[in-house]
């Protein structure tokens, strides 16, 4: 059994930036019975290790350092898991019996709350969602047993106000989310909540234009990391038709009559789509999309703007998105450095041969700068 009663003390005082004498003090022992435990010299009473535990609001599991074999654990989640596919109700039975048994277990009384959330789905449904509640609750305390990188307090957080949601206590959903909010993941739920169940429609549009923005990003990217994965497999049809996607949104959110960083995004997915279409044997469509590419690449660099410019639909006047990418600082530096990522030297040639011969003021009205 591993046992690190000693480390978490010293741990958990530093935290709350605790001095030895300050956590003796609250104790009422001596400095120096402190400095026994964090050496490891002695150990403290089991009833001082409760009233520590209490002190620093975890457990007495996560304060010992004790880390249970899940073996049985992991076993009965999944079948509750199963249960839940069949809407079998059982598993909430299965879900106290797990709780009985192992009530400091971070894994189970997380996954027991999201057993309890599965069921508290539909009116009068409140009974089950207060016992998910409390077992988030319970689940933040005992969060240094977290193993999973997927699961953190905010995530946790963000269970809490969708059950809050489902109980209808819409201001406590929102408020919670907005104290808890970084890099503004729940943006968008905050903006939804608001306008939709609290009518706070002007309060609610920054939120949801963040949501736009945040959405954006990851789908454009995840869908041109997807990309990368299909062309390795030689799936270039599939590929095409997830650029294009990419493409179709950037025309749907972004306007494009003035230079903006939307420039830049038009670059690399054309390159991109150029790249898959030379793969696929399409050589006069991938010129044209080559074409494209330079247009957007030095009408960017012509005026470089990292605003995102305007939307095709109405947003706060004060609204304001500065953009960067990590492939380079100008559109020619991003398109060149896909380029080396792409590596096929008919491309290259190709991009070489038109950015070298394009007028440098080329017109938007010419077909090969159109979008």
């Amino acid at each position: 059994m591993d046992i690190k009663l000693s480390e978490n003390i010293r741990k958990f005082r530093k935290e709350r930036r605790l001095t030895q004498e300050q956590l003796a003090e609250v104790l009422g022992v001596t400095t120096g019975a402190v400095h026994k435990w964090e050496s490891g010299m002695s150990i403290p009473d089991i009833t001082l290790i409760v009233e520590m535990a209490d002190f620093f609001n975890t457990s007495v599991d996560v304060l010992l350092g004790y880390k249970m074999k899940d073996n049985h654990i992991k076993s009965t989640i999944e079948r509750m898991e199963e249960m839940c596919r069949n809407s079998d109700r059982e598993a909430l039975t299965e879900a106290e019996k797990l709780l009985k048994k192992y009530p400091n277990s971070f894994a189970a009384v997380n996954a027991c709350a999201g057993i309890y959330v599965f069921f508290g789905v539909g009116n009068g449904k409140e009974k089950e969602c207060r016992r998910a509640l409390e077992l988030y609750e319970q689940a933040r305390i005992l969060i240094d047993q977290n193993t999973d990188p997927s699961i953190s307090e905010e995530t946790i957080l963000g269970n809490m106000a969708t059950v809050y949601l489902l109980i209808g206590e819409y201001e406590k959903a929102v408020d919670m989310l907005k104290k808890h909010n970084p890099n503004r993941m729940f943006s968008d739920n905050i903006g939804l909540i608001m306008a939709l169940y609290l009518n706070k429609h002007k309060e609610a549009a920054p939120y949801l234009i963040q949501g736009v923005f945040s959405g954006y990003s990851t789908i454009s990217n995840s869908i041109l990391g997807y990309t990368a994965v299909l062309c390795a497999e030689n799936k270039y049809s599939a590929a095409k038709k997830l650029i294009e996607t990419v493409l179709d949104l950037i025309k749907g959110i972004f306007e494009n009559n003035t230079i903006s960083f939307v420039d830049k995004e038009y670059s690399m997915g054309y390159i991109l789509l150029a790249a898959v279409s030379l793969k696929m044997g399409n050589k006069d469509e991938a010129k044209e999309l080559i074409k494209k590419t330079v247009y957007h690449t030095k009408r960017f660099d012509s005026a470089p703007n990292y605003g995102v410019g305007k939307l095709n639909f109405d947003v706060p006047e004060d609204f304001t998105v500065i953009s960067r990418d990590i492939l380079g600082d100008s559109a020619k530096e991003s398109v060149e450095t896909m380029l080396k990522f792409i590596n096929d030297p008919e491309i290259n040639e190709l991009w070489n041969s038109f950015y070298e011969s394009e007028k440098e003021n080329q017109s938007e009205n010419t077909p090969s700068a159109t979008n």
